[in-house]
């Protein structure tokens, strides 16, 4: 069965236009070299000297791998990866006051909306 891969809309390029892919791997990193070797170049966009670049958000079943084990969090039949390249710029939306949060609890950070999440810049 493996694992579904949720490619972010900037890769399907390389996935010829494929929105999900299913992958064996055991584990991040051997999720990514299965997508290079399937999806030539995909590896140079997620990696930087074998880490998972900075501003590549990588979800093992909406749990951020950074507070798992990063490159070794293992995966199981039926996970699902979503890969999500981190957004930069953007507006306060009306949604929510994110222009309050933004000033009142993070000074000078800027904030927008993604579906319901309030991101913050650093």
């Amino acid at each position: 069965m493996g694992v579904k891969v949720r490619i972010p809309t900037p890769l399907q390029k390389l996935t010829n236009g494929k929105a999900d892919v299913e992958c064996g791997a055991q584990d991040i990193s051997g999720m990514i070299d299965m997508l290079e070797r399937d999806y030539p170049g995909m590896k140079e966009r997620l990696t930087d000297g074998g880490k998972v670049r900075r501003f590549i958000n990588i979800y093992v079943n909406d749990e951020d791998i950074r507070f798992l084990n990063k490159e070794e969090t293992a995966l199981k039949d039926g996970d699902t990866i979503s890969i999500v390249p981190a957004i930069a710029g953007g507006r306060c939306s009306g949604a929510y006051d994110t222009s309050r949060l933004c000033h009142r609890h993070h000074r000078g950070r800027r904030a927008m909306r993604v579906n319901r999440i309030v991101i913050f810049s650093r």
